[in-house]
């Protein structure tokens, strides 16, 4: 099943739905986090939205391999966490916008599967951890370098967290189309070049350990986003460096899920 988040021309406010394969999509009844069910009726898509806004966004860096090899790090003992803003998600053919008052010269890509919990987690095993997952989207964990690495006092939240930072969709993969989320190719397209290609099979840690670390003592709520990492081949690790500028087209796509593409523009 594929969930969206949509708008239609008469609805005043975002409605989710099941995304049909004529491109109608069926409202759904009741909350996608609790008691729900197809709701019978149609509805014609005016805008397609980020498939959910995440009450927290956690982000996974260096879970790929060939990504710590390409940065000459040394392979985590454990997941290396950090956290966007929930309310820098965009959604799909809405731009990236580079920071202006803030500056950032140094605004870069990462293609990432992302996970989003379907019920509340605590204490997951590894037993039971994909049975709170509702499904995976697409993301681009967008990131200002500059703010990452030199001007954020030594942690990645501000170049992580500018507005518009956490593209999200196009929609929601019901975990039951998508069993085994380390056999998954990504792949990240700037203006029709391909820039990244890897397959989640290169994850360090797994989504089953992720959603283990991360609910260790530590509730994780319904909605939940979790960014797993970004493989080889981001702008920043390119020689030289290539970074993102104003009338870039981004694509992330995900076998199974889709592609999300968002264009580039200069905050105004």
């Amino acid at each position: 099943m594929r969930l969206i988040r949509f708008l239609t021309d008469t609805s005043a406010a975002p409605l989710t739905g099941i995304l049909h394969a004529d491109g109608s999509a069926e409202p759904l009844d009741g909350d996608l986090f609790g008691t729900w069910q197809p709701s019978g009726r149609r509805a014609r898509i005016a805008k397609l939205l980020a498939p959910l806004q995440p009450p927290v966004i956690l982000a996974i860096g260096l879970n790929f391999r060939e990504h710590a090899i390409e940065t000459k790090q040394p392979i985590p003992e454990f997941p290396v966490l950090f956290m966007k803003s929930p309310w820098v998600t965009q959604n799909p053919g809405d731009p990236i916008l580079i920071p202006t008052h803030l500056a950032s010269t140094k605004v870069d890509y990462e293609a990432e599967l992302v996970v989003i919990l379907g019920k509340t987690c605590k204490n997951a095993t590894r037993d039971n951890a994909l049975d709170h997952v509702l499904g995976y989207t697409c993301g681009n964990d967008v990131t200002a370098r500059d703010w990452q690495k030199s001007f954020g006092g030594n942690q990645w939240c501000r170049g992580k967290s500018f507005d518009t930072f956490a593209p999200l969709g196009p929609c929601i993969v019901t975990r039951d189309e998508l069993p085994d989320p380390q056999n998954l190719s990504l792949r990240a397209v700037v203006n029709g070049e391909l820039r990244q290609c890897s397959s989640t099979s290169d994850h360090i840690f797994s989504v089953i350990d992720l959603i283990v670390f991360l609910s260790g003592s530590t509730t994780l709520p319904a909605g939940t986003a979790i960014f797993t990492g970004t493989p080889s081949g981001a702008g920043f690790a390119r020689t030289p460096p290539v970074y993102l500028a104003p009338g870039d087209v981004v694509t992330i796509a995900i076998d199974g899920i889709g592609e999300l593409t968002n264009p580039v523009a200069s905050e105004p």
